[in-house]
């Protein structure tokens, strides 16, 4: 397997990097702006599993910049996991659209501008995995993330139409919806302990759902039932609630 990894600064994309060099002896390519702290990371993995890993550098929102970037790749990958993301601050955003458009490009332009140029070369090969992470903050819109919730929630659209488009070319999409993870992203913030998961159960989890042949999977598991609550309860009630 030739696995790239897009947004592999973050603490997920590492984890997954780490799962998938472990258990199928992947071929490594680290892709983020953090170039130089990849090339450690890709030696580390390297080291370790021995498999190759190498590192590129990668900007999500540098959407001229990847065609190019693409086929700068050699060897080309079979497999594509996006985790690049940006949670952003809900309260400056709703004062600074600077803030606003960074939030939306990071999590949803972005991916939908690199995958499309992806996914037009596994549909022309007849195969392919895409694994997209996205956010259970997607699955209903909170005052306290509305903007980063609406960027997720394209992204999980984006992710199903792209599974149906490309099954008939055998190509996979597998859409990846996190909860509580415990990462630089979510370092500082006043989150339930008891729903609260480290990255590598994440990878864990993706992994599963890839042997599995999932095209949805949760992680961790019970985010499925927390979500099928929250999604259920009537928009009268929904609205006067403090979340």
């Amino acid at each position: 397997m030739q696995l790239l990894i897009l947004g592999a600064g973050s603490d997920i994309g590492i984890a997954i990097a780490h799962q998938f060099a472990k258990a199928e002896g992947a071929y490594i390519c680290l892709a983020s702006r953090s170039l130089e702290l990849l090339e450690k990371k890709a030696l580390d993995i390297q080291t370790r599993y021995q498999v190759n890993a190498r590192a590129v550098s990668f900007d999500a929102i540098d959407y001229a910049g990847h065609p190019d970037f693409y086929r700068s790749l050699d060897p080309k990958p079979d497999a594509v996991v996006f985790t690049a993301g940006y949670l952003g601050n809900q309260g400056l955003a709703q004062k600074d659209f600077t803030e606003t458009r960074k939030i939306i490009e990071t999590n949803f332009l972005g991916p939908v501008s690199i995958l499309e140029i992806i996914a037009a070369d596994f549909e022309a090969k007849g195969r392919g995995l895409i694994i997209g992470v996205s956010s259970v903050a997607g699955e209903r819109g909170r005052q306290s993330n509305y903007l980063y919730g609406a960027a997720k929630s394209a992204l999980t659209t984006f992710l199903s139409g792209l599974r149906n488009r490309l099954y008939p070319s055998h190509v996979r999409v597998m859409t990846v919806l996190p909860g509580f993870v415990r990462t630089r992203m979510t370092a500082g913030m006043n989150l339930p302990k008891l729903l609260m998961i480290e990255s590598e159960q994440v990878a864990e989890d993706v992994y599963r759902a890839y042997q599995s042949g999932k095209d949805i999977v949760y992680t961790g598991w019970f985010w499925r039932w927390i979500m099928g609550i929250i999604r259920n309860i009537p928009e009268t009630v929904f609205k006067r609630m403090n979340l």
